[in-house]
């Protein structure tokens, strides 16, 4: 297989990859309101547990790690998926219950940090800053494939399950759960005055959004083989923030476009042109300025996105359907304190 080829299935293999994460923030952040700043933790805990499980006993190889059960793809991949969500679930009891927009981002992105300097410094979990490595690739026994053999292979292998997931996704979101998830993203005290459980609720979107960051993060090891906290600074969030604004927040189509414009095109593509005789590095730090550019125009000029959010038309209400809206309404205004408009920002706790 020639380079270009090479370089065109590697991109291929982070288009599918980063839409399977772009969904698994956008269902917290689009879809529910979840600021979630450490979004690139749950994928370093589905990349670790998944490439661990993967690897042989620990005895002899050279590296310090948990785990080593040699179990095959995709068992491994999905038990990382699994071990995202349970840390979502020790998250959320910590956070969800007590804190509200920009201070559960501040803690979130608090916690990255504490779990980034876990991981670095403490060996026997993950072989510290040199990380796994070593990993086998999925199938390449039995299939007998080649490196370059390989490559093609798993990026469909990826498009395959992003194909997968995106159908869940899109069932999740226009279900009833979805719309409960839309509505207590535009105004929690209206949700709970309704009687729907926001905590509830909000614990689920934590919980299918960070199963998505492990799927994404398993696949990454899968592919490269290794990975160490270097891939996974707190920074990496907001690259796929930016994947998901670019987009179109709150649409699932908008991930696939937002990660083949920002991620795909503007981030991985630059890294395979040739560097600037006399400037190394510098196509790929431009680039990054490129992102932040393009970020804040479309925040400007068009933040629904690229696809922006499709509306969604309610069903006619009969009358007793029109008194329990009202009665939601008169609950949602008198629960708010004293002098706050109902359009209002949310109250901070």
């Amino acid at each position: 297989m020639s380079n270009v080829w090479y370089y065109v299935f590697t991109l291929v293999f982070f288009l599918f990859d980063y839409f399977i994460l772009a969904m698994g923030l956008n269902i917290q952040y689009g879809e529910t309101g979840i600021l979630n700043f450490a979004f690139i933790g749950f994928v370093a805990i589905g990349s670790y547990v998944t490439g661990a499980l993967a690897l042989p006993s620990s005895v002899g190889t050279g590296q310090h790690y948990i785990f080593g059960l040699g179990l095959p793809f995709p068992v491994n991949l999905l038990l990382g998926g699994v071990a995202a969500s349970g840390f979502a679930v020790v998250v959320a009891l910590i956070t969800l219950r007590r804190l509200r927009t920009d201070y559960l981002a501040m803690v979130l992105i608090s916690l990255s940090l504490v779990l980034y300097d876990v991981t670095n410094n403490f060996i026997p979990l993950f072989n510290g800053a040199d990380g796994l490595y070593n990993v086998p690739e999925p199938f390449a026994g039995v299939l007998e494939l080649t490196t370059n053999s390989f490559i093609p292979f798993f990026a469909a292998v990826t498009g395959a399950i992003a194909l997968l997931l995106w159908l869940v996704m899109s069932r999740i979101t226009r279900s009833p759960q979805g719309r409960t998830f839309r509505a207590i993203r535009d105004d929690d005290v209206v949700a709970a005055a309704l009687g729907k459980d926001v905590f509830r609720t909000q614990l689920k979107s934590m919980l299918i959004g960070s199963f998505y960051a492990g799927i994404g993060g398993g696949l990454i090891i899968e592919f490269a083989g290794s990975f160490n906290p270097t891939a996974w600074l707190p920074g990496e969030t907001f690259v796929v923030f930016a994947v998901i604004i670019v987009g179109g927040v709150g649409n699932n189509v908008g991930m696939l476009v937002g990660s083949l414009v920002v991620e795909t095109l503007l981030i991985h593509l630059p890294a395979f042109l040739p560097s600037i005789p006399n400037h190394p590095g510098l196509i790929e730090y431009f680039d990054t300025v490129v992102v932040g550019v393009l970020l804040m125009a479309m925040l400007w000029f068009r933040p629904q996105g690229i696809v922006p959010e499709r509306l969604r038309k309610a069903s006619s209400l009969g009358g007793s359907d029109h008194a329990l809206v009202a009665r939601g309404s008169d609950a949602a205004a008198a629960a708010r304190p004293a002098g706050v408009a109902a359009a209002g920002p949310k109250g901070e706790r």
